[in-house]
């Protein structure tokens, strides 16, 4: 039997980054997530212990809005990777984090032969 506890739940962003990050390397031709600024314009796949560094995620009055930095795997549709992409987060923050969304927006940063 369940039982109802009044008051409010607060997702901290870094909680959603994880949870997005996570999400992102299961869709189909994503090879990593990268760092949103390149400094010397060459996009390095980040370790899946710093997935979060390759989502921004940031609070706006309609919900959360999320920017995704990806590397994509060569020969993949670019445009319906993204869409997975935003589709399967999209999905991973309505439905189990339960929070409102503003927006997935994704940055390609490179493209590479997975090996």
């Amino acid at each position: 039997m369940s039982k109802v506890v009044p008051g409010n739940l607060h997702v901290a962003n870094d909680v959603l980054a994880d949870m997005v990050g996570n999400a992102a390397m299961e869709c189909y031709g994503v090879v990593g997530m990268t760092a949103p600024s390149a400094a010397d314009g060459i996009a390095k796949i980040l370790p899946a212990s710093r997935l979060r560094r390759g989502v921004v995620v940031t609070t706006t009055e309609a919900g959360i809005h999320v920017d995704l930095y990806v590397v994509i795997e060569y020969g993949t549709n670019i445009n319906t990777v993204s869409q997975n992409l935003i589709d399967r987060v999209s999905f991973v923050l309505t439905q189990y984090a339960q929070v409102p969304l503003d927006g997935v927006e994704v940055h390609v940063q490179g493209i590479k032969i997975r090996k």
